[in-house]
């Protein structure tokens, strides 16, 4: 019986997930707290919008680089 190799490459695709994971994670609560900061100026929605967006991407990467890094450790 064949022990299972993590594929490398696959790990590899799975940290830069994870990587554009963490500069959303900062992103996107920083455009959001500059939009709910300033209620009164004419960005105000479309900061807002666009936060929630960033902070919604930042989950989905996170979710995805988890499983890719998953599926290069236990194959699948």
């Amino acid at each position: 019986m064949e022990t299972p190799k993590t594929n490398k490459n696959l790990l590899v695709e799975g940290l830069k997930m994870m990587g554009i994971t963490l500069f959303l994670m900062f992103l996107g609560p920083l455009i959001l707290h500059a939009g709910f900061s300033n209620p009164e100026k004419p960005l105000y929605i479309p900061l807002i919008i666009t936060g929630v967006l960033i902070c919604s991407a930042a989950i989905y990467f996170g979710f995805k680089g988890i499983r890719t890094i998953m599926k290069s450790l236990f194959g699948g």
